[in-house]
């Protein structure tokens, strides 16, 4: 035997033990598998999932899409968009009952042909589509529908349509849609008295936030922190142009009193019993929409149709939010 056909027979014999020593993912133990899995992107894990039935029930479990999910829309999904989700499966759970006879695809298939997204790998979902299962109120199956656009979900935007003027400094409810293309936001915002529906694009993510409460926004919200306001104090407020309108989120800060000359040192404003001075210094001075006052203990809903009508106030504590309103800031000072 020449000595090139004794290293090449030596080579296969080599290739055929690595080969029959090699290790599998799932031969891993349980913790380990477990660490390499979280550390995957979703597109990531949505590729592991399609690799065999062993993979997939690990891969599609909540406890690694909660975290996905926390990550990228946990700062503007809040509770109602949660419940809207949960009306969204229930009713998607009735229809899909009744075409159980009809052939129609069932678990992961059917989730993924209605919100597949363009990092889901085609033929590792077309050759998995016998044996794919996934709960249609799984986190992952949420994940997916928001990733891709395909549902709504309430949540609040900051200076509406495009910054428009009468909106400035302002957040307002809307239905939203992500694309995935572009990074960005579609806003749905309801009509307001006589005005039809409008719409927005390409709204960035940092024009959003979760509602602060998990009420309607024609809900009068019940100021708890009236007692406590100083000068200084950042605020919100609720406003609406008349009774048919929603409740927008206004930003303000708290004043003083006209007696009182602003001096730190003797300003005595904070213990008023019945009035509250709120600023709105987006406003040019002389505006009528610069200042207002409010009852500290009998507050409820204030105002007229020529004014509009200021609701419910919530003291600003998280300096995240604060700083939010402060990076929103007119460029001009508003009339």
């Amino acid at each position: 035997m020449s000595l090139k056909k004794m290293s090449f027979t030596s080579k296969v014999d080599n290739f055929e033990e690595v080969e029959e020593s090699a290790m599998s993912v799932l031969d891993l133990p349980d913790l380990v598998l477990e660490c390499i899995l979280e550390r995957l992107p979703p597109a990531a894990l949505c590729s592991m999932a399609g690799v065999c039935s062993s993979l997939r029930s690990r891969c599609i479990s909540d406890h690694f899409w909660e975290k996905h999910m926390k990550n990228k829309w946990g700062r503007i999904i809040g509770s109602a968009a949660y419940r809207e989700w949960q009306w969204h499966v229930a009713l998607k759970t009735r229809k899909d009952s009744s075409h159980l006879k009809q052939g129609k695809p069932k678990g992961l298939m059917r989730i993924l042909s209605i919100v597949r997204p363009s990092w889901w790998p085609q033929s590792k979902v077309d050759g998995s589509s016998k044996q794919c299962s996934l709960p249609d109120d799984s986190v992952m199956a949420w994940f997916l529908a928001l990733e891709t656009g395909r549902f709504w979900f309430p949540a609040q935007v900051y200076n509406r349509e495009n910054g428009h003027v009468g909106f400035m400094l302002s957040c307002y409810d809307a239905e939203l849609s992500y694309d995935p293309r572009t990074d960005t936001f579609q806003a749905r915002y309801p009509p307001h008295g006589r005005r039809a529906e409008a719409t927005e694009n390409n709204v960035p993510w940092e024009r959003l936030r979760a509602p602060p409460f998990d009420t309607s926004p024609h809900d009068l919200h019940i100021s708890d922190c009236l007692n406590e306001l100083r000068p200084g104090d950042n605020i919100e407020i609720q406003w609406r142009r008349n009774k048919e309108f929603p409740y927008g989120w206004w930003y303000g800060v708290v004043g003083h009193l006209e007696s009182c000359d602003g001096n730190e040192n003797y300003c005595r404003c904070h213990n008023s019993a019945d009035t509250v001075v709120l600023e709105f210094n987006q406003y040019t001075r002389g505006s009528r929409w610069r200042r207002t006052t409010v009852h500290r203990k009998e507050h409820r809903e204030e105002g007229n149709e020529a004014d509009g009508f200021y609701g419910g106030v919530r003291k600003l504590c998280n300096e995240e939010e604060i700083s939010t309103w402060k990076r929103l800031w007119p460029s001009e000072i508003l009339e």
